[in-house]
C-alpha cells in the first residue's frame, strides 16, 4: 500500500460486500498480510488467514479444523453458540442445519472419507487417461464450432464458445453421461449463445441446477442398478464404501454433482484466465509455441495467480493457536488461495508471472489434506490440452478492443463474489490455423 489513507479505508472494509475489491482483490489481501497472516478481522469476527504456512496448516488439520462451514463461512450465522473449548459434539448436533452439509465439501471425517472413496473409485488413472483422450477431441470439436468455415479475423466470447461447454462436457464424459445426452446437457448448463438455458424441449430451470443434475443422476444410477451394463454409470452405482456396505443412491449422485458443479467452475476460470494472459502477452505466447513441455508449468503459475477459489472457510473445533494468534473454539477463519499464493515468504516476486519460478508447483490453489480439490489432477489436464490446441489452431491472438478497450486502458468484469475468481467475458480475436495432421 502507498499510502495510509488506503490502508485505513482497507481496515474498514466489507470484503464479503464491498464491490471494489471485486476487480483487484490483491492489494487488500497485500495489506492484511502486512498486518499478521492470521489476522482477526471486524467483518463478521472472521479471521482472515492470508500466509502460505499458516493457511496449510489450516487445510491439514481437520481434527482442529472443521469444514461444516467450508462454503458460507459466516452466512448464514451457525445455528449454535459456541460453548466451552472444544464445540465438536455441538458442530455434530447441529451439522444438518448447516448450508449444503448434505455435500462432502462440508463433511469432517470419517463422513468425508467415505464420501471422498465413492470418488476415488471413478478418479482412477485409466479412466482419466480414458477421459484426457476424449478432451482432445472435444478441444477440436469447440474450436471448430468457433472457427466454422472462416479464414479472416475470427472474434468470439471465451467463455460462452469454448470454456463453458468444454469443462462441462468432459465431465460428462468421466462420469459416463451417454453421449446421445451431451447435447441435452449443454443445452441446460451450458447453452451456446443465443440460447437460454432451460430452453430444452420448452422447460424452464427456474430452479436449482444441482437439483437437475441430481433428477438426472438419479435415474442413470437407478437404472444401472436395475439393468447393469458394461459402462461407467454402472460402475458408479454398484461402488462400495470401503467397509463394504452399499451407499444410497443419493448419496452417491451427491458425490457426482457436486464434483460436476465444482469442477466445472474451477476449469472455467482456470480457462478464462489463462486465456486474458495468452491474449495480453504475445511474448508468452511464443515462449510456448517453441516449447510445448512449458505448458504444465504454464498451467500452475496460472493457478497460482488466478485462483479459482477466493475464499475458503473453517471452524475451530477447539481451542488453539495458529501464527501465533489464540484462536478460540467456534471461531471463523477464512483462507485465502489469492493472498497465500502470493504470500512473498513462499514465492519470489509474488506478483509478477513466471511460469519457470523454480517452486511454481508449490501453490495452494486446490487446499491441501483430505479436502484437496479431487478434480484438481482434471483440471490440470484440461488446462495443459486447452493450450496445446489454442496454440494449434490461433494465431495472432489478442482481445478484442471493442469489448475491452485498448492496451493501458483495459476494462475487464468479474464475478461479483467472495468464493470464487473469474472473468464473466473474455472476448478475444484471432486468425485461424486449420489442425495439424499429428494426432494426440
Amino acid at each position: 500500500m502507498s499510502t495510509s489513507g488506503s490502508a485505513t479505508e482497507f481496515d474498514n472494509i466489507d470484503y464479503f460486500t464491498d464491490p471494489s475489491l471485486v476487480p483487484d482483490p490483491y492489494p487488500y489481501y497485500d495489506h492484511q498480510r502486512s498486518q499478521c497472516p492470521v489476522l482477526p478481522t471486524s467483518n463478521y469476527g472472521v479471521v482472515a488467514v492470508t500466509g502460505h504456512e499458516e493457511a496449510s496448516i489450516v487445510y491439514k488439520d481437520a481434527e482442529l479444523y472443521s469444514s461444516c462451514i467450508a462454503v458460507g463461512g459466516p452466512f448464514p450465522p451457525l445455528p449454535f453458540t459456541p460453548e466451552g473449548s472444544d464445540i465438536s459434539e455441538q458442530i455434530e448436533a447441529h451439522r444438518a442445519e448447516l448450508p449444503m452439509s448434505e455435500h462432502m465439501v462440508t463433511m469432517d471425517p470419517p463422513q468425508h472419507s467415505r464420501a471422498r472413496s465413492l470418488l476415488n473409485r471413478l478418479l482412477t488413472p485409466k479412466r482419466l487417461k480414458e477421459n484426457e483422450e476424449f478432451m482432445w477431441r472435444l478441444a477440436d470439436q469447440q474450436l471448430d464450432e468457433i472457427i466454422g468455415d472462416q479464414t479472416g479475423t475470427v472474434k468470439c466470447e471465451f467463455l460462452e464458445g469454448y470454456a463453458k461447454p468444454f469443462s462441462m462436457l468432459v465431465i460428462c464424459d468421466l462420469l459416463g453421461v451417454p453421449e446421445e445426452d451431451h447435447d441435452d446437457f449443454r443445452q441446460m448448463l451450458a447453452p451456446r449463445p443465443g440460447n437460454t438455458v432451460g430452453s430444452l424441449e420448452g422447460e424452464t430451470l427456474d430452479h436449482n441446477p444441482l437439483q437437475w443434475l441430481e433428477d438426472k443422476f438419479c435415474a442413470y444410477l437407478e437404472d444401472r442398478r436395475a439393468n447393469p451394463r458394461d459402462d461407467i454409470l454402472t460402475g458408479l452405482a454398484t461402488a462400495k464404501y470401503p467397509e463394504g456396505d452399499t451407499p444410497e443412491i443419493i448419496d452417491v449422485v451427491k458425490s457426482a454433482t457436486f464434483l460436476f458443479a465444482a469442477g466445472q467452475e474451477t476449469t472455467t476460470k482456470l480457462l478464462s484466465a489463462a486465456m486474458r494472459l495468452l491474449a495480453e502477452r504475445p511474448d508468452v505466447v511464443e515462449r510456448l509455441r517453441k516449447d510445448r513441455s512449458k505448458i504444465p508449468n504454464f498451467v500452475e503459475e496460472m493457478l497460482r495467480m488466478e485462483s479459482p477459489v477466493k475464499s475458503a472457510f473453517r471452524l475451530v473445533k477447539k481451542d488453539t493457536t495458529l501464527g501465533e494468534v489464540d484462536l478460540p473454539a467456534g471461531t471463523i477463519v477464512m483462507v485465502n488461495p489469492g493472498a497465500i499464493n502470493r504470500d512473498p515468504r513462499r514465492f519470489d516476486e509474488p506478483h509478477d508471472f513466471n511460469f519457470e519460478r523454480s517452486n511454481v508447483r508449490e501453490h495452494l490453489a486446490f487446499g491441501r489434506g483430505a479436502h484437496s480439490c479431487p478434480g484438481g489432477p482434471l483440471a490440470r489436464v484440461e488446462g495443459r490440452v486447452s493450450i496445446e490446441r489454442l496454440l494449434d489452431r490461433m494465431d495472432d491472438l489478442r482481445l478484442d478492443e471493442e469489448k475491452h478497450g485498448p492496451e493501458g486502458d483495459r476494462t475487464f468484469n468479474y464475478e461479483p463474489t467472495f468464493i470464487l475468481r473469474g472473468l464473466t467475458e473474455i472476448n478475444i480475436e484471432f486468425t485461424p490455423r486449420r489442425p495439424d495432421a499429428a494426432t494426440s
